[in-house]
């Protein structure tokens, strides 16, 4: 089929696709983004739409995740949690959010990138209710334990989201639309933040309820658009397996221990910040909430940065530059709590929300690069290579994304653990720095070490060229 043909939709077409028990206006059966004619003509459209509405769901999604973050501002000694108990109160969304990426991931394949961003989108309503209802002096913690993790469905929409986004983009321009659809998601905590600082600076930390009366009108409205504009791939639909084939390769392992200490500081350092500032620093709630938003929002804007230059420098290198930097910045943070700065605290923690941003754009690029490479390693070539390059990294996204969200949770007990024990945070950022120091010595040891010679002493032997991983 030519390009001029497999450009058109369904809808554009005027008809139902061929050969499928499953029909409907808004399924596209033929896609080929690295088809540059393709691309031209209708791809790259469709695909910007797809993206643009995608970023919508997901940070509404992100914000719902991130409610508790803001939710345990209002909650005063009326409420009687002390700091060790907010502290796994803000962990539980983070636990379930990451074991539900898992199957969202699964169901961009078997309901449709378009039809399931509509129904968990939708979904995020139960938890937005339910917090309405409990957020109350006098309701039990077990309850609020409950009513948290609900909002774990916010943070499984990442997974389906970046799924299905990296099935619309060509291989030369994912770092850009992977790192945009990100970063527009993760802007979603430093918003819901503002919210609550709008909230409490106004109407006093008395009024919850305020935050989640805005959520819900903007929940219904990002549904109905996703309903009306976006499109389901018939191709990725098709397979189910892939997921199943990306675990049993290491790389997808390797990737999601990076993935741990840039997108699960990010995560975790987001739900934490108003925390530690209360607990270390005396903040009120309403100083607290003024500094809470910085950090996330300036690591989600950077996000897309870091794909960006990924794209042109390698993901590899970006990624290993950029935990040698957040070793650094996180450095600072632990001389900054044993001087009991806080001016140089903010300097360092701020950074290292602008590092993590920077990493998860770079790490989501290695991605599609890494099952590219493989696909070249195993003879592949042409569409052949880039099919499974995208079913791979597809599949892959999810799980990756998956356990690195669990290094939020892990950076929220490790804060409970060391406030609890020492009531400071220092030992928790010791921990990470040791955590650092490795991400960076395996993306060395595993995409960078010997990758220029690589090449030379493959044909020297007369064997086929390794795939330069450097360049992912």
């Amino acid at each position: 089929m030519t390009a001029e043909a497999t450009a058109k939709t369904p809808s554009e077409c005027g008809g139902e696709p061929p050969g499928r028990g499953r029909r409907g206006r808004r399924w596209i059966e033929h896609w080929d983004p690295e088809d540059e004619g393709f691309w031209r003509e209708t791809g790259e459209r469709v695909a910007r739409r797809n993206l643009a509405l995608s970023v919508l769901c997901e940070h509404i999604g992100f914000s719902i995740w991130s409610l508790w973050s803001v939710m345990v501002l209002f909650m005063g000694p009326e409420y009687g949690i002390d700091p060790a108990g907010k502290f796994f109160l803000v962990a539980m969304p983070t636990l379930v959010g990451a074991v539900l990426r898992v199957p969202y991931t699964f169901a961009v394949a078997r309901f449709g990138g378009r039809n399931w961003t509509v129904f968990s989108a939708l979904l995020l309503l139960v938890p937005t209710a339910a917090a309405a209802v409990v957020m109350t002096p006098g309701t039990s913690y077990g309850t609020f334990l409950l009513v948290a993790g609900l909002t774990g469905v916010g943070g499984g929409n990442f997974a389906s989201s970046m799924t299905n986004i990296n099935s619309f983009y060509p291989l030369r321009k994912k770092g850009w639309a992977l790192g945009l659809n990100a970063g527009g998601g993760n802007i979603g905590v430093p918003v819901i933040q503002l919210l609550g600082l709008l909230v409490i600076g106004t109407a006093g930390a008395a009024q919850p309820r305020l935050v989640l009366a805005v959520y819900v009108p903007l929940i219904v409205l990002a549904a109905v658009l996703a309903a009306l504009f976006m499109d389901n791939l018939g191709p990725v639909a098709n397979d189910t397996g892939a997921a199943l084939e990306a675990a049993r390769e290491r790389h997808t392992w390797v990737m999601a221990l990076l993935y741990i200490g840039t997108f699960g500081s990010f995560i975790g350092y987001s739900f934490a910040f108003g925390l530690v500032l209360q607990s270390q620093f005396a903040r009120t709630p309403l100083q607290a909430a003024s500094l809470t938003f910085i950090g996330p929002l300036l690591g989600s804007l950077v996000r897309p940065v870091g794909g960006r230059l990924a794209d042109r420098f390698g993901g590899a290198r970006i990624t290993l530059g950029n935990y040698g930097a957040m070793s650094l910045a996180t450095g600072v943070v632990i001389y900054a709590s044993a001087v009991r700065s806080l001016p140089v605290f903010l300097v360092g923690f701020i950074a290292l929300f602008v590092l993590t941003g920077l990493g998860n754009g770079s790490t989501f690029k290695m991605v599609p690069g890494i099952f590219q490479a493989q696909a070249v390693r195993r003879g592949l070539a042409g569409e052949v290579a880039a099919a499974y390059g995208r079913r791979l990294s597809g599949a892959a996204m999810g799980l990756i994304g998956a356990v690195g969200a669990l290094g939020g949770l892990g950076i929220n007990l490790a804060f409970r653990e060391a406030f609890g024990t020492t009531g400071s945070g220092t030992p928790a950022f010791v921990s990470f720095l040791a955590y650092y120091a490795l991400c960076g010595v395996v993306t060395w040891a595993v995409y960078l070490r010997g990758a220029a010679g690589a090449g030379s002493a493959a044909r020297a032997e007369g064997e086929a060229m390794r795939p330069a991983y450097a360049e992912v």
